[in-house]
């Protein structure tokens, strides 16, 4: 039930969602590069995390630090953001976007300082990215689901068509048991690259 080929079946029936999920990140990405309106905001997610940088790698063990830090920032992120599907689907709606949005923000601040964007996506965001992103927007893609999952039960009950609700319920619960520990596994493999290889290579 948890192996990695059921993880790879059960994306399947869920590929609407990761659609969407995709259409947004990527959607949010094209708006943090060309939208004016939303600039301070995005500037202030920066530099928090610049600042979280900074001061991780000041630390005694800043490559232990990172790990810890990315890995834990990530995969609890992103299991929070599958189950708060429940809640409709709206977080992982946002979180999509404005992860998106700060990416194409950082990309348009890069090339406009004239630094290398090429440099930034090859060393910056490749090495770990290649997992990391699509593990988000999967986690993002079982939010969605969940908050469809929610609205059809929610629409049986007021129409009284219960039938076969529950088996739904109960076929999506073990989907989420399988992709929250493989999400996890995964955004491990990417937090040990992000804290060696990429730190190394961004250094």
């Amino acid at each position: 039930m948890l192996r990695f080929s059921i993880f790879l079946k059960d994306l399947k029936s869920i590929r609407k969602a990761l659609l969407l999920s995709t259409v947004l990140f990527i959607a949010g990405i094209v708006a943090g590069w060309s939208s004016e309106g939303f600039e301070q905001f995005l500037k202030s997610q920066l530099q928090g995390l610049g600042e979280i940088s900074q001061q991780l790698g000041a630390s005694d063990n800043p490559e232990w630090n990172f790990f810890v830090f990315i890995f834990l920032n990530n995969s609890i992120k992103s299991v929070l953001v599958m189950f708060s599907g429940l809640l409709l689907g709206v977080i992982p709606f946002f979180f999509l976007i404005i992860n998106g949005m700060v990416i194409g923000f950082l990309l348009k601040v890069v090339e406009a300082s004239g630094e290398s964007l090429f440099d930034l996506i090859v060393k910056g965001l490749l090495p770990h990215g290649i997992i990391e992103i699509p593990v988000i927007v999967i986690a993002c893609g079982y939010g969605l689901a969940f908050g469809g999952l929610v609205l059809r039960s929610l629409g049986g009950i007021f129409a009284e068509r219960r039938s076969g609700i529950g088996a739904e319920w109960r076929g999506f619960w073990r989907k989420l048991g399988t992709a929250s520990l493989w999400v996890v596994l995964l955004l491990l493999a990417a937090a040990i690259i992000e804290s060696t290889i990429t730190l190394w290579l961004m250094s």
